[in-house]
This record gives structure tokens, sequence and C-alpha cells, in this order.
């Protein structure tokens, strides 16, 4: 028995020599021997892919398949093509599921169908499924783009993660950065009496961290504090206290500093509109105050300025300016 030759893809070269090879009047059968293909991968070709006024050109033949090669797997082919996959999907969507719930509740119940959340979004982003995107949670017609980061992964030297310590941590702090620009705040909480302080940051460099935790350490002594793994704790060693590290993606090891920075933005400053370089100092004193403040029940109703037992630097606001102590 012969044995079949094995499949093998035409390429703009192999195109180029069967041009010139028809050019030169050999025949399919001569061609398919040069190329070392069978003699009907020739016939196909040259039959499918010549231009209108039957000549073979390589380049128009190589910009067919390229086409045919682009549509052979559409964007939400799997979803489109199965009518009962689609409705089931459609009708979720209506239900006001997500497409991660929708795959897992699929694989769950043992459907006879099946399309990862990956291929949901595939489809919904696509001009079939389009009309269907606003049954999203985020009502968003196509993916969002993910902005790569032009710094260079480095290691934190010298860190210490918070469970290797064996006293208790006193403060939290972390940065609220801006969209719009490099500048951001620096911003720490003490724990016992959720008193929070903050202060400008010109950039997301470890030497304005240090020189920003520095000063809000000689306005409250802050003890041992917990921070994240950013890049702008590099220099935590010579912040002038002892610093220890939250586990990577883990914000709830420092609830306290990420409350705080959600109450910033969603009172005062929201992370969207909000251009730190438009917020000066004695803006965001104010609004420190006001946060310091107000009474709270995890307090027993007191403020934190209170329970932290000092006076408030600001001693009064007025629409036309701020009164401070001293």
């Amino acid at each position: 028995m012969k044995q079949r030759k094995t499949f093998k893809q035409l390429n703009q070269s192999d195109r180029d020599r069967i041009q010139a090879l028809l050019g030169a009047g050999h025949t399919q059968v001569e061609i398919a021997t040069v190329l070392d293909v069978d003699k009907s991968t020739i016939s196909r070709e040259v039959k499918k892919r010549k231009r209108k006024d039957g000549r073979y050109e390589a380049s128009t033949a190589q910009h067919k398949a390229n086409q045919k090669r682009w549509l052979a797997k559409y964007q939400g082919m799997k979803i489109e093509k199965d009518s009962a996959l689609r409705t089931y999907i459609i009708q979720e969507l209506k239900n006001g599921q997500s497409p991660d719930g929708i795959s897992g509740r699929m694989r769950r119940e043992q459907m006879p169908f099946y399309a990862s959340k990956n291929a949901i979004y595939s489809w919904l982003y696509s001009a079939w499924g389009q009309r269907y995107c606003q049954l999203l949670c985020t009502r968003r017609y196509k993916p969002r783009k993910r902005k790569r980061s032009g710094s260079k992964r480095q290691m934190i030297p010298d860190r210490i993660s918070f469970r290797e310590i064996l006293g208790p941590i006193y403060s939290e702090a972390d940065q609220a950065v801006s969209s719009r620009n490099t500048k951001a705040i620096a911003v720490v909480a003490k724990r016992a009496s959720k008193f929070i302080l903050a202060t400008k940051v010109p950039n997301h460099t470890p030497l304005a961290m240090k020189r920003a935790m520095r000063r809000l350490d000689e306005r409250a002594d802050l003890g041992q504090t917990i921070v994240d793994n950013g890049i702008e704790n590099k220099k935590h060693t010579h912040w002038g206290m002892p610093v220890c590290f939250a586990d990577p993606h883990a914000p709830w090891q420092k609830p306290l500093v990420e409350q705080s920075i959600g109450l910033l933005r969603r009172w005062f400053f929201p992370k969207k509109k909000t251009d730190w370089k438009l917020v000066s100092s004695v803006e965001l004193e104010i609004v420190v105050h006001i946060i310091n403040s107000k009474y709270r029940k995890s307090l027993n109703y007191q403020s934190a300025y209170e329970v932290e037992g000092r006076r408030a630097k600001i001693k009064k606001i007025t629409p036309i300016g701020v009164a401070f102590e001293g």
C-alpha cells in the first residue's frame, strides 16, 4: 500500500515557485514533484486561488489563503453555532448572572453543552453578541486594555513579612494614586484610634515615599507599620520606624488604611476625576480633619482625635478659609 504524503501548508515561497514553474510551461505533476507535495494540492491551489482572468499570481494566492485562514475561526463561533448553548447564555445574562458564573454553573449541572468564561466574553465582544453586553454589570462593549507597566520588576531588600514579627502592628500605610498623573498621597492609619494622616507625594519613587513617611512619623509616633509590596516601599529601612510587609495581593491584611483611602475617594476625591496636582496640602488637611473628627461606632462614638488624646490642628473651617491651632 502506497504511503500517503504528510500534509503541508503552502507558503509564500512555495507559491512564488508555482507561479515561476507554471510560467515556464511545467505541468502540475512536475510542480508537485519539485515541491514534494501531492499533485491534488497543486490542482486545488491553482483552481481556487487564481485571478479572475485565469492567471495564477503568487501574491494574490497568498492573500486569499490568509483571508481564508483568518475567517476559519471567527470570534464566538462555538456559541453562535450551538443554538441551545446560545439561548441558555442569553437567558442567564438576563437573569443577572456573570459569564464566570454561567460557565461554572454549566460545569456543575453537567449540561450537554459548555463554554468557558473566556469563550462567553469572546462571543459578547464579537459582532454576534455585542447587543447583549448591556446585560453585563460593567456594560462594557470591548475588553479593557491593560496598561503595561514601564517600570522594571525589582526585589525589595530586607523585606520582613508580618508573620515573622513578634510584637503588635500599630499602623498601616499605603499610597492613593491618581489615574491622571504620577502624583499621589501617602496615607497612614493608626489601628487603635483609627487616626489617619496624609501628605502629598510628588511621584512613586522610593525616595519620595521615604520623605513622606518620615514627615508623617514626626507628626505621630507610628510604631510598627504594615505596608504592601509596592516598589515605592523599597527604602523602608530608612523610614525611621520598623516596617513589615503584607502578603502579595492581600489588601485585607491592612484593612484600616484601605478603608480610609476608600472614604477619601468616596466622599472627596474620586479616583477617575481627581488630579492630585490640583489638590493643595491645605485642602487635603481639611479633608483628613473632617474624617478624624467623625464619631465612630467602633470607637464607642468617639472621634479619632478624642481616642488619640490630641487636639485638632484645624480649629475652625469657614467659607473664607481655615483657622489652625496656634
